[in-house]
């Protein structure tokens, strides 16, 4: 499969059972710290009984972003935060390896707290 042909399974797929998550990046220290939010569409679920192990805890959510709205902000770190459904949740970690098509990114696998 070419990279425009996964993007746009990918894509399909997220439409369908997706919503708009915020990437939420913080600039500064302190209470003054401003921030900027870039919005994206995702498909967010719980993680199943059986993959909670090592670092994935009763809790956490997967996360899968298109990241072609995404590019002013990539990369993404665990100093972001994502915001679901009004709620700012951490960033624990960022997989752009799983979603890579012949060396395109197309989505990232997201684990966040919360």
């Amino acid at each position: 499969m070419r990279p425009d042909q996964a993007l746009a399974s990918l894509r399909r797929q997220i439409n369908m059972n997706g919503e708009t998550v915020t990437v939420r990046r913080y600039s500064g220290t302190g209470p003054s710290r401003t921030y900027v939010d870039t919005d994206t569409m995702a498909r967010v679920a719980a993680y199943r009984a059986q993959d909670l192990i090592g670092e994935i805890v009763q809790g956490d959510r997967h996360v899968i972003a298109l990241v072609d709205t995404l590019a002013a902000v990539l990369p993404l770190s665990t100093f972001d935060k994502i915001v679901i459904r009004g709620k700012e949740c951490a960033i624990k970690s960022v997989d752009d390896d799983t979603r890579r098509i012949a060396g395109v990114l197309i989505g990232l696998d997201i684990q966040v707290e919360g």
